[in-house]
């Protein structure tokens, strides 16, 4: 087992709490370890520490364990937790703030979520919405995955569930000042 020298890992992880909190809201102090977000989570069997573990390690100041946990990029912001919760705890804005800090710092690791995240954003700020033929050609190319999906490809063009062509939504300036403000909030894209 694990010695954790408690009050040296409070005292440096003090400053990431804080700007934990700034940058999500979420006061980490708020969780009592009931467990509910854990039992809820579609997710939690292929994460490495179950959510209410992950909340319990921030209150203990193991900061570098959280952001190298696969847990914080498998989470799907389905918010099952924070329904769940009794003390109304975000847990999804939580773990976008892990994965923002865990990227900032070069610790990625789940690369294809993070490359699916990209995309999706990419292509939002480009149409205004997902081109999805598009994001999937990006995603296998870059995923190294080429021809994953090579065989569905016929079937969705000619039932017209995907376009080889984006198309942009009316509004378009709608969505660039949500990526402006996003940016103006300190929401930079890594």
């Amino acid at each position: 087992m694990e010695r954790l020298e408690l009050s040296t890992a409070l005292s440096q992880s003090r400053q990431f709490v804080a700007n934990l909190k700034k940058a999500s809201q979420v006061d980490i102090r708020d969780c009592y370890q009931c467990g509910k977000c854990s039992a809820g989570c579609p997710l939690v069997s292929a994460m490495d520490y179950n959510p209410h573990q992950i909340l319990r390690m921030l209150q203990l100041g193991q900061v570098d364990k959280v952001l190298h946990a696969k847990s914080i990029w498998v989470c799907a912001h389905c918010a099952t937790c924070f329904a769940r919760c009794p003390k109304e705890v975000d847990l999804p804005r939580l773990m976008e703030a892990l994965r923002i800090e865990a990227k900032k710092r070069g610790i990625i690791k789940e690369k294809t979520v993070d490359l699916f995240s990209d995309l999706f954003l990419d292509s939002v700020q480009k149409y205004g919405r997902v081109h999805e033929m598009g994001m999937i050609a990006f995603y296998n190319l870059k995923s190294g995955q080429l021809f994953k999906d090579a065989m569905l490809a016929p079937t969705l063009l000619a039932n017209r569930k995907i376009s080889p062509f984006p198309h942009k939504i009316q509004g378009q300036q709608a969505v660039q000042k949500i990526f402006a403000k996003a940016k103006a909030m300190g929401g930079e894209r890594l």
